[in-house]
């Protein structure tokens, strides 16, 4: 796959605060979640994408392209919604997102068709004549998203996209990224300290932690990665029990999780072929047999990454 960010020991100071510690990943195609606790450096990563600020150390390339060296043309290709309202609130939506555009080259004719398609796109048609200053946090946030997407960038960046709304309009604006990603097709980096927040609207994440990248790739890969263990849920609680009898006769530790459901250790590939004959000869009903996947949650504390927030709903 294309490699569309990458990062080679990337340090960054600010001060006396050491933001960014020899960081190195790599950001495919897709929608992939930059994940971190605040103060992580999720935010100077993204400076550094754009090309605003130059690294202590290593090298980012974004695009194939460095953006120390092609910051504008860079820029020109990426579309930036940042994390806090810098919204001018006196201007009508449709105004922001056309002045953008053309600020990104766009005639004004058509920069006037983009902004009103974009605004659509982002549920805010009806309202997209309105002063900024006027409207819910909710559709600010959708204004940004729309500024970000008006030129088809090849990259979308957005810095914690969902702070400030509430469960509901969370729920719309993982939607809305979702739909940019995916049925748009613009690749995204999403900036957030949300678990679950990434992991349902991403395809790859980067874990951020104190400065480094401390986990990254596929999200399908990191679930299945140390997934050792075979999920048996079955529809009589008797034939659990005989299932780990006749495994521990062969010396195949099997644990029960509920009366229906036994977690069997997958030491060798063999597992899966003893499984299934014994629940053939068994005659046993299989409601699931899956190989256990991990949570993202548990992708980050194996990475030893701390800070994070787990919950569903977070305001700030």
């Amino acid at each position: 796959m294309a490699t569309v960010v990458k990062a080679e020991g990337v340090a960054k100071r600010w001060g006396q605060t050491q933001a960014l510690t020899s960081a190195t990943f790599t950001i495919e195609k897709g929608i992939t979640g930059l994940l971190g606790a605040n103060g992580a450096g999720k935010t100077t990563l993204l400076t550094l994408m754009l090309g605003l600020h130059r690294p202590d150390a290593g090298r980012i390339t974004v695009l194939g392209q460095d953006p120390m060296l092609s910051g504008p043309d860079i820029r020109a290709r990426i579309g930036y919604a940042p994390e806090h309202d810098a919204l001018p609130p006196d201007v009508a939506a449709h105004d922001v997102v056309r002045h953008v555009a053309e600020i990104h080259g766009i005639p004004h004719r058509e920069a006037t068709a983009r902004a009103s398609d974009s605004l659509y796109e982002v549920g805010l048609g009806e309202e997209r004549f309105r002063p900024v200053g006027t409207m819910s946090t909710g559709q600010r946030q959708r204004v940004k998203l729309a500024q970000a997407i008006v030129h088809d960038p090849a990259l979308v960046l957005l810095d914690e996209p969902t702070n400030g709304l509430d469960p509901m309009q969370r729920e719309q604006m993982l939607a809305l990224i979702r739909h940019v990603g995916h049925d748009l097709g613009l690749d995204i980096v999403l900036s957030s300290h949300l678990l679950d927040e990434v992991e349902r609207v991403s395809d790859a994440v980067v874990i951020i932690d104190q400065g480094r990248a401390a986990v990254g790739g596929r999200m399908d890969d990191l679930r299945r990665a140390g997934a050792d263990e075979l999920v048996v849920e079955l529809d009589d609680p008797a034939a659990v029990n005989v299932l780990i009898t006749d495994l521990a006769a062969v010396d195949v530790e099997a644990m029960p999780i509920s009366p229906t459901t036994v977690v069997v250790a997958l030491e060798v590939d063999a597992v899966w072929d003893l499984v299934r004959d014994l629940l053939v000869a068994a005659d046993a009903g299989v409601r699931r047999l899956h190989r256990r996947t991990r949570s993202l949650e548990e992708v980050f504390l194996e990475g030893g990454s701390a800070g994070l927030v787990a919950g569903s709903v977070e305001h700030e």
